[in-house]
């Protein structure tokens, strides 16, 4: 279990030097072994709890635990380790790594070629064709996208997280993805997948929805209790994609 006691996080506006309240005495529960989607208006703190669970955000005040355990001052290292995996919204590129060897290290042991594959046609990308390609400038933004989710997936972590994993993907792949994930949660039993997204797709086939607004978890239910609720949020200039 994941567990967040009041935690306040406030970022430096760049614009006016002053200091931004970004998340707001903020405690939640994520339960082991559940699909769970984070979702809400733009700028209202979800990609912020995230990175605050991951270690790449250190929160001014409040603790993180899991499994009991209190990780709040744990490195991002450890807390990899420890069980949690990250997918970032913009994946970095690592010139003269190919894909294999990304895999490879993100699995931390020796991977059949059977299992690359497996991994890379899980997001819609054809091993032959990616397997030997180094991941630089030379892949796009949406190809780029898929293979670290195929790398996160390979860690078999025990949590993994995916920042807005649609970003910059086409439709065909994103309707491959949303099976993906579906599939993945089914099939691991145990694993807690914990995805930020604004599409209908993906929040609908969730366990529970987390609603982050104004920097506080402004409600968290089933698809069927929050989706309807959306369109509220939606009316302050936050959009819903739905494909």
């Amino acid at each position: 279990m994941i567990r967040l006691e009041n935690i306040t996080y406030s970022a430096v506006n760049e614009e006016t030097g002053k200091r931004n309240t970004i998340l707001d005495d903020l405690s939640l529960d994520i339960e082991t072994g559940k699909y769970i989607v984070i979702t809400g208006p733009n700028g209202g703190g979800k990609t912020s709890l995230a990175k605050i669970i991951m270690g790449l955000y250190t929160p001014d005040s409040g603790k993180v635990f899991l499994d009991g355990e209190d990780i709040t001052d744990k490195p991002i290292h450890e807390r990899a380790k420890a069980g949690i995996g990250f997918g970032f919204q913009h994946p970095p590129r690592f010139k003269g790594m190919t894909v294999r060897d990304l895999i490879t290290i993100a699995a931390g042991r020796k991977v059949r070629h059977a299992e690359l594959c497996e991994y890379l046609t899980s997001v819609g990308l054809c091993a032959a064709d990616y397997l030997n390609r180094e991941v630089d400038t030379s892949l796009s933004g949406g190809e780029l996208k898929r293979i670290e989710i195929a790398t996160v997936l390979a860690t078999d972590s025990p949590v993994m997280i995916f920042d807005e994993p649609e970003a910059g993907i086409d439709l065909w792949s994103f309707h491959r993805l949303t099976e993906t994930f579906r599939t993945f949660h089914q099939n691991k039993g145990g694993k807690t997948l914990i995805i930020i997204s604004h599409q209908e797709r993906i929040i609908s086939q969730a366990d529970e929805v987390l609603l982050i607004a104004g920097g506080k978890l402004s409600d968290r239910g089933t698809p069927g209790d929050i989706l309807p609720k959306i369109d509220s949020f939606a009316a302050r200039s936050c959009r819903y994609d739905k494909n």
